[in-house]
């Protein structure tokens, strides 16, 4: 028989989201609990009882604090440490710490999204709670913080992908590292859907700066798997999986979804095209008159379809540009021939490409955030001249 069973604080209110032979995933408050029914084989990036180990029972996601002004909160989990945190969480939660895998998290646990996908053999749970706003980032961007023994950062980032994932069929030990792999895939898949950009550099984000994760499989039952990899059905169903829960939760905690990206601002923020500051930086563009128009009917423009289209070439340009995909000698056209997209597409006029194209200044690939408020300010004031 599997361990004895243990329930969590039975004072605590428990909602059963979803419970099969294998496993329960359970909710209370700032609490998920997934408890293993049956021996699995888990890596984890738990601070204690991390890597992979075959006797966890207890996968935990929570919120360990708010996700902005929570200093003193802050300030006690930095004093406590790892491990003795890691034990505080179980015991509150009236489970044993050695079999217990835990992740935090400033997102609420009400936005913690359950994706399941599969066939009549085999299956994959994903549970993901996420947000990326304040610290999302690419995989190699610039960092000034390196570990030493007693580096602990004093402040705490807003944003952290957590994934639990559950197969439903033993696999080996290669597989499960693997599983790790098409894991990060589908994270990433879902974040470039919502074309996220990363905090740090001008790339799109891969994930964020404290990501965790918990991917459990059986021990016992039919051959292990062999394979996880997005060539296989068990890896199509575990990018699945966990790329729509990751969606879903970034609905949900930072109200990010397909529609809301075509947003000026989040097409061009990597560029310098920002929210506080743009009608500000405008003024310099327009005539007071106009100026006044685009207060009062910003959304409009700034959410209008074809001119998020014309926004999104602009940035791939700029990104191509970045990369070297061009020659310096042609790179300022290239931009400068989007830029007059994005004009006549503000503007209804794109018959009138050619005279928007000579209207725009000549400026080099480094001044492009110019170029698009002058663009921006061309299409305007011509819309309704």
């Amino acid at each position: 028989m599997y361990h004895e069973q243990i329930d969590p604080v039975m004072t605590m209110h428990w909602e059963t989201l979803i419970e099969s032979a294998a496993f329960r995933i359970r909710r209370s408050g700032r609490f998920l609990v997934s408890e293993l029914l049956l021996p699995h084989r888990v890596i984890s990036t738990s601070a204690c009882n991390g890597g992979q180990s075959d006797t966890i029972r207890y996968l935990v996601n929570h919120q360990s604090c708010e996700g902005s002004g929570h200093h003193e909160r802050a300030a006690c989990l930095i004093s406590m440490g790892l491990e003795r945190y890691h034990s505080s969480v179980c015991e509150e939660l009236g489970l044993p710490a050695e079999l217990t895998a835990t992740m935090g998290t400033a997102a609420n646990m009400s936005y913690a999204t359950i994706r399941q996908c599969g066939d009549d053999t085999i299956s994959v749970a994903a549970v993901v709670t996420a947000g990326v706003q304040g610290n999302a980032s690419c995989a190699g961007d610039p960092t000034t913080w390196t570990e030493t023994p007693a580096a602990l950062s004093t402040t705490s980032p807003v944003g952290t992908i957590n994934i639990q994932v559950l197969l439903s069929c033993p696999v080996t030990q290669g597989a499960l590292s693997r599983a790790v792999v098409t894991m990060t895939e589908a994270k990433t898949a879902a974040l470039q859907q919502l074309a996220v950009r990363s905090r740090y550099s001008l790339d799109l984000a891969t994930g964020t700066t404290t990501d965790q994760f918990c991917v459990a499989a059986p021990l016992q039952g039919d051959p292990p798997r062999r394979y996880t990899s997005t060539g296989t059905k068990l890896g199509e169903y575990l990018g699945v999986a966990v790329r729509d829960a990751t969606l879903e939760a970034l609905r949900w905690h930072n109200g990010l979804e397909a529609s809301y990206t075509r947003g000026l601002f989040h097409v061009l923020g990597r560029y310098g095209v920002k929210e506080d500051q743009f009608l500000a930086e405008m003024a310099a563009y327009l005539s007071e008159k106009d100026l006044e128009l685009l207060k009062k009917n910003r959304n409009a423009v700034m959410f209008e379809p074809l001119v998020s289209a014309a926004a999104y070439a602009l940035s791939s340009v700029l990104d191509r540009c970045r990369y070297g995909a061009f020659p310096a000698s042609a790179a300022n056209e290239a931009l400068r021939q989007q830029a007059a997209s994005l004009a006549a597409s503000l503007a209804g006029r794109l018959d009138q490409w050619p005279e928007f194209h000579a209207s725009l200044p000549d400026v080099d690939v480094e001044q492009s955030k110019q170029l698009i408020l002058a663009a921006i300010a061309l299409g305007w004031s011509r819309k309704w001249s």
